[in-house]
């Protein structure tokens, strides 16, 4: 197993009770197959890392899309911290070297399992929590995950009809309807004008140099007037 103080200088975060850095990394295998051990495994601190984990991504969707309703927000969530996105960010630090495995998980490359790598990943979290006090874990999540979350927000904008719908039918109202009222301008150079209506409503208009764009921004004008309503 690779040292610890390894795992310190990779992460860029020193720890003061090495002891949480370390527990971190215990699977259950090798308490299975070492009962006396005095080592607990990461299993409490897994849970623990994931609230804390679901927390700061959640205020930093809610700050950073002020506009989205809690269904695409949640959505938006989900992706970022799924199991697999979580393993290869565990994958990319090489926490599989770091791992305390008994020797038949060991055997079965239990190093590189994507659940005991998305678990470790949680318990290091918990760890930093412990460790770091809540503001050094949320700096120390963000910047594991910047990646990840930058990634998902280039999907936001593109995405404005889906969360106007939601919001729709969240207040138990229709399907938005899109409907191109103008174009003008040369073919290389044309600007569509779109409304977008609920019930025979305007709710509001946008425009776009493709009627796609236009649609995007009929859907993100009407998710504003209803937020300022």
């Amino acid at each position: 197993m690779a040292e610890l103080a390894d795992l310190e200088q990779r992460l860029g975060l020193p720890f003061h009770d090495k002891r949480l850095l370390q527990q971190a990394m215990v699977h259950r295998s090798f308490l299975n197959e070492n009962p006396s051990s005095p080592l607990s495994s990461n299993e409490r601190l897994e849970f623990l890392g994931d609230a804390v984990l679901g927390f700061v991504v959640a205020e930093e969707l809610y700050r950073r899309f002020p506009d989205l309703p809690e269904g695409r927000l949640t959505r938006l969530r989900s992706a970022i911290v799924c199991k697999d996105g979580l393993c290869k960010i565990a994958q990319r630090l090489g926490l599989g070297e770091f791992l305390i495995l008994g020797r038949g998980e060991h055997a079965s490359s239990g190093r590189n399992k994507p659940s005991n790598l998305a678990r470790a990943l949680e318990a290091l979290i918990g760890a930093a929590y412990l460790d770091q006090s809540f503001e050094g874990a949320r700096q120390f999540i963000l910047s594991l995950l910047s990646k990840e979350i930058n990634e998902q927000a280039k999907c936001v904008p593109c995405d404005f009809k889906s969360a106007l719908q939601e919001r729709l039918h969240a207040d138990r109202r229709g399907t938005p309807a899109y409907r191109t009222v103008d174009s003008a301008g040369p073919d290389h150079e044309k600007v569509f004008t779109v409304e977008v209506s609920e019930g025979g409503a305007v709710l509001a208009m946008g425009a776009g140099r493709s009627k796609k764009t236009a649609e995007a921004a009929a859907a993100r004008a009407a998710l504003e007037k209803m937020d300022q309503s």
